[in-house]
């Protein structure tokens, strides 16, 4: 079953991945990804995230892997805002319209807070990255909180993968961030 998750997951997941890089990525992930990765929650996920961005393969240690890792998650919140944005603006029912207004604001949140992250991490104050860090994977659930509180409304699918997307790459992140001190 949780082979099963993961699969679907990461099939929901890899066009996001895919995109937030401009070349192909290796053929073999650099030994840094897999021994930082193994220390992670989600190794085959952290592999494929930080293998498909360039910047992962030229890290030279955990500290600068733990900002791409972060690099990719605030592409993550970009992204959702935008397509929660965007959902907001097809919306007819005034009351979905202002739900998807909330979540666009709350992703805006997170990917704020990863800003801070790396500048926190750049400063050598891992108890602050990590704090940033977790805050970012908090934001979104508020969205979800909204949703189940209007029965009516339905959570879009999307927004729902892209926020466990989220979750599992600020943990791999809070991984990474708990080596560094």
């Amino acid at each position: 079953m949780a082979n099963t998750l993961f699969f679907l997951l990461s099939l929901s997941l890899a066009p996001l991945i895919l995109s937030h890089s401009l070349q192909n990525h290796p053929s073999h992930p650099t030994p840094l990804i897999q021994s930082t990765c193994n220390a992670t929650a989600y190794y085959e996920f952290c592999i494929a995230s930080l293998a498909s961005d360039p910047a992962g393969s030229t890290a030279s240690d955990v500290r600068s892997l733990s900002v791409v890792a972060i690099n990719i998650a605030m592409t993550n919140a970009t992204n959702t805002s935008s397509i929660a944005s965007t959902l907001a603006q097809k919306a007819t029912d005034p009351s979905l319209r202002a739900l998807l207004r909330t979540c666009a604001t709350k992703y805006v949140a997170a990917q704020d807070a990863l800003h801070s992250a790396t500048q926190s991490i750049k400063e050598e104050m891992y108890d602050y990255a990590f704090i940033h860090v977790s805050a970012a994977a908090e934001y979104p659930s508020v969205c979800r909180v909204l949703f189940k509180q209007a029965p009516r409304l339905t959570y879009p699918p999307e927004l729902e993968r892209r926020e466990e997307g989220l979750e599992m790459l600020c943990k791999i992140a809070l991984d990474m961030i708990s080596l560094l001190g």
